[in-house]
């Protein structure tokens, strides 16, 4: 699966944006994470593109932090004129480190600590995504102590079926986020924040879930939330200026992948919203989407060295490699299926089917089943793509293995923008 940022140079090695890959690892080492600043970069112009031209600018586009997170990252979004939405107080605080405008945050999480809480309400974050009644108590309490007014939005489950792995649905009735429509514990939310001093309620929040290839969700979310807003209006004489759609537009990981383009996307949510609000008579609000995974993960690749080949005569060949769940859990998650090809005889057919098992104590730890690759062997790498979401942001210590390094390139050049931890890293904080 070679997108256009992926070629083949004349050694038969795999290269991005004219980067050959197995120099890359030869001098970076392996595991190693590699993003196209340019794909990245595409991708923000397109959404920002679509809502400005489409929605006369009543809009922002908030980069989806969890997707992958670095100050770099946050330099790249801000240049292109992007918000983020972020989900932890490190996230905040690394935005805030790159010189993100706190303004442009969208602060979300649906168990965020009174700590979280209290620095995202002295740093002036632009909105307060609320998930439950007892965050709207504390976080009035903290903008009282800090003689403040809070922005906030609701999170609200508007029971969309978004046709994806149960995990990440988030849209329905049984899950932990938000506040639901059909039991009305909704509308109480709503009629909750009138009661507190400091909080200003500007708008809705949904989220349908992740990794989704249909367009209907979308719209049928923001017909959903319309209505619901047009209740407010006519239940508690209120009109919310702000609605808040969320993200969740898949990527291509493997060939039978079929996700639709962001632009596709963007307008037919545009479309219902514009729809709904004619029907209702309401006011177009402001439009937030908050995409993250469509933003970096086609950018992204990791590259590993195998260790060894163990074939199983008449069950599976296991091509082991140095990295595994601690850097990408996804497929131990989510059995998430990706492409990936050897990095050092890209130009060679796949001839064989594997299994690709990682490093970690664990029999789960892979990285994939029945994978079609070129035969390898000891000292080849192998790299697998779409890895730009979801990676390196999931990635962990689990055995004491240090986090990898990541490499963005540019135009034929690369450069460091996570440093490899080391050994020392693992133990700094031990006492």
């Amino acid at each position: 699966m070679l997108t256009p940022n992926l070629t083949v140079n004349e050694q038969g090695h795999l290269c991005v944006s004219g980067v050959d890959c197995t120099e890359l690892a030869k001098a970076y080492q392996t595991p190693l994470y590699v993003m196209d600043e340019a794909v990245i970069r595409t991708s923000c112009q397109g959404y920002h593109a679509v809502l400005q031209q489409e929605y006369d600018s009543r809009g922002m586009i908030c980069y989806a932090s969890k997707a992958f997170s670095c100050k770099e990252i946050y330099r790249i979004i801000h240049s292109e004129g992007l918000g983020a939405d972020v989900v932890s107080g490190g996230e905040l605080y690394t935005a805030l480190q790159a010189g993100l405008p706190a303004e442009k945050i969208v602060f979300h999480g649906n168990s965020k600590t009174f700590d979280e809480l209290t620095f995202a309400v002295s740093e002036n974050v632009g909105r307060i995504v609320a998930d439950h009644i007892t965050e709207l108590a504390m976080l009035n309490e903290i903008a009282a102590a800090q003689n403040k007014t809070v922005s906030v939005m609701l999170r609200i489950k508007p029971g969309i079926d978004a046709h994806t792995h149960d995990f990440i649905q988030t849209g329905k009735i049984d899950s932990k986020f938000g506040f639901a429509l059909e039991t009305g514990e909704a509308m109480a939310a709503v009629q909750a924040c009138g009661t507190f001093s400091n909080l200003k309620l500007v708008g809705l929040h949904c989220h349908i879930g992740s990794q989704i290839f249909e367009t209907e969700p979308f719209a049928e979310a923001a017909r959903v939330m319309l209505r619901f807003m047009d209740t407010i209006r006519t239940e508690c004489g209120m009109i919310l200026p702000e609605l808040n759609l969320g993200g969740g537009p898949g990527i291509k990981y493997v060939e039978s992948d079929d996700p639709r383009s962001f632009s596709e996307i963007m307008r037919e949510i545009l479309k219902a919203v514009r729809s709904a609000c004619d029907t209702y008579q309401y006011p177009q609000p402001f439009l937030l989407f908050e995409p993250g995974r469509s933003i970096v993960g086609a950018s992204g690749l990791t590259l590993y060295r195998v260790a060894a080949v163990k074939q199983i005569p008449n069950v599976r060949t296991y091509v082991l490699v140095d990295g595994g769940m601690c850097d990408n859990p996804r497929y131990a998650l989510y059995q998430s299926e990706y492409e990936v090809l050897c990095a050092n005889r890209a130009d060679q057919p796949k001839d064989t089917t594997v299994t690709l098992g990682g490093k970690c104590c664990e029999s789960g730890d892979l990285i994939g089943e029945g994978m079609s690759l070129q035969t390898v062997g000891p000292g080849d790498y192998i790299a697998v793509l779409a890895t730009g979401a979801y990676n390196y942001s999931m990635s962990s210590n689990y055995n004491r293995n240090p986090r990898p390094s990541v490499i963005m390139v540019k135009d034929g050049t690369a450069r460091e923008i996570i440093r490899r931890e080391t050994y020392a890293d693992l133990v700094k904080n031990d006492l």
